[in-house]
């Protein structure tokens, strides 16, 4: 599950007036897996790591942490830990059995958010940019531009994660990026899994009569019913301005003919009401609940709904009903050059699901051929991140992007707060912005993911760790590709979102060199599109007035928050 835990909204555009300033409250959470491509097996993720796959079983080192300051401003000087917070105190209850852990940190010292799997920013970003606009700068999610790549972190042997923490200095004055990666075991497309039962919930209003919108889900549904195994199950359900149940529940077997028809029996209407669509949608679902299975609601829209409940949070509370009563989740699928990004995300958040974007038939086998039928089966429920900074090494930190992912630092071990659902194959990645003391040695941070067992329910735990020595290494330096990549899509993120850039930031048309040597040692067509996208942004851009202070990295002080 992956309710998103919304500060205020007072805090909210404080954080977005403060753009540009490191926060050393960083309470973000991540959204993530790399639905949008994967990395050539060259991009390694090498050099600069100081990584772990361990269980949590961190001691006195995670005893000094640095402390978060308000809106980013100031020095962070060491300070003692809080009454009731020293060192050696009992672990909080829910411990997985039989585990020891590491006594927390005082809450300030940390980041925690939800593990997530979105990658629609960046898909629509790119569909945008091709088209000869910027982006909305609103619906610009740096944690979706980093977790559209797939980097080649290790994978357990287990149905939990592996956790890498790595990094490398960014060449502004004390500032590094640090990276945290987890990963789960990926499917065996073979072997055994649980049964799927997919309600595709289609728009056929008239704004998907555009090309690339009804014909692309059409083209995507095919595909899916030729590889869904025959066990699964699906049922379809089409939404104007009524919604028409064209096939209920179905297991596939020797129904495949029947589900095609059904699919081209889809034909665009007139207007869009999206909450008819996801009442019929939910309650065929329900109906056709499987006990056992993956019981998921894929939605296939553009998200702009004219009629009916338009509000998102009209449309919330069924979805939230459906979820908590039957585990049934929310997959978005996102389509069309104009498209209801904040609506399809705050749909998917609220079904512990996520959310993709396609432009081609391309995009759409990879998601529907490659991804949905792995992604059916479970690693994880529940999953949160921690990342603990040591005070005594660490001046400042700030999370990039997952500002509306935030989960209270307290509540990491409280299993009865939602996390983020995650699948077979998934990775996902948090980057941070860290300006170290001078002469830092020793631990910079530790990063502890918490999920619970998919089957028995059972929290489990495992820490990774990352030393000063890792971050020497300059980033754009050799061996660094993974890491390089990461870095070219928070940058480029950043900058099309307007936030004034992070330390060190490159200029786009460097960053799109970058990019290009990246595709050249590894042979990535993936790579490739990013670095035509970040070139077409840096042309849009280019026609625009600079604003005013606006940082770049030719500034003097090399440091955009001094």
């Amino acid at each position: 599950m992956k309710r998103p835990h919304r500060r205020s909204t007072a805090r909210s555009a404080a954080r977005s007036a403060a753009g540009s300033t490191v926060r050393g409250t960083a309470r973000g959470t991540v959204r993530s897996a790399a639905l949008a491509g994967a990395l050539a097996a060259a991009l390694l993720a090498g050099g600069c790591a100081g990584s772990a796959n361990d269980s949590a079983k961190e001691s006195a080192d995670h005893r000094r942490t640095a402390p978060r300051l308000p809106n980013g401003g100031g020095t962070a000087a060491p300070t003692a830990p809080a009454d009731g917070q020293a060192d050696g105190r009992d672990a909080p209850s829910g411990a997985p059995e039989g585990e020891q852990r590491a006594p927390s940190p005082a809450p300030d010292y940390l980041s925690t958010f939800a593990l997530d799997v979105d990658t629609a920013s960046y898909g629509y970003a790119r569909r945008s940019l091709a088209e000869g606009r910027l982006p909305d700068p609103a619906t610009v999610r740096p944690e979706e531009f980093v977790n559209s790549f797939r980097p080649d972190y290790p994978r357990p042997a287990d149905d939990g994660f592996s956790v890498t923490v790595d990094g490398a200095a960014t060449g502004a004055a004390g500032w590094s990026l640090v990276r945290v990666g987890l990963a789960t075991r990926g499917a065996d497309r073979a072997g055994e899994r649980p049964p799927a039962a997919l309600t595709f919930v289609v728009d056929v209003s008239g704004s998907m009569n555009e090309p690339g919108r009804l014909d692309l889900a059409q083209h995507a549904l095919r595909l899916a019913a030729d590889e869904l195994r025959d066990d699964d199950s699906v049922a379809l359900v089409a939404f104007s301005d009524e919604a028409e149940t064209l096939l209920p529940m179905t297991r596939l077997g020797d129904a495949r003919g029947r589900v095609r028809e059904a699919v081209d029996s889809l034909a665009v209407r007139s207007s869009t009401n999206l909450e008819a669509g996801l009442r019929t949608g939910y309650d065929v679902a329900s109906e056709g609940h499987r006990k056992g299975a993956t019981n998921r609601v894929v939605l296939l829209s553009d998200a702009l709904a004219n009629t009916g409940e338009t509000a998102a949070d009209a449309l919330l509370g069924r979805i939230d009903e459906q979820r908590r009563e039957k585990g049934i989740t929310l997959f978005g699928v996102g389509v069309g050059s104009d498209y209801g990004d904040e609506l399809m995300e705050r749909l998917a958040d609220k079904g512990d699901g996520q959310t993709t974007y396609v432009s081609t038939r391309e995009q759409a086998r990879k998601v529907f051929v490659d991804q949905l039928p792995a992604q059916v089966e479970l690693r994880a429920r529940d999953a949160k991140a921690q990342v603990a900074f040591d005070r005594e090494t660490v001046e400042r930190f700030r999370l990039i992007g997952y500002e509306n992912r935030e989960v209270a630092d307290e509540d990491f071990r409280n299993d009865r707060v939602d996390g983020g659902e995650v699948g077979a194959g998934h990775t996902v990645t948090a980057l941070y912005a860290v300006k170290t003391r001078p002469g830092a040695s020793g631990r910079i941070a530790t990063a502890t993911v918490r999920w619970l067992d998919p089957d028995s329910r059972s929290p489990q735990e495992r820490s990774g760790t990352v030393e000063a020595g890792a971050l020497r290494a300059g980033l754009w330096g050799g061996g660094h590709d993974s890491l390089q990549l990461s870095a070219i899509a928070a940058y480029f993120a950043e900058e099309l979102r307007g936030g004034g850039g992070l330390p060190g930031a490159p200029r786009l048309g460097e960053l799109a060199g970058y990019a290009d040597a990246l595709r050249g040692r590894s042979g990535s067509a993936v790579v490739g599109e990013l670095a035509e996208a970040v070139r077409q942004a840096d042309r849009l851009i280019g026609e625009r007035p600079s604003q005013e202070g606006e940082f770049r990295s030719g500034d003097p002080s090399g440091d955009p928050y001094a």
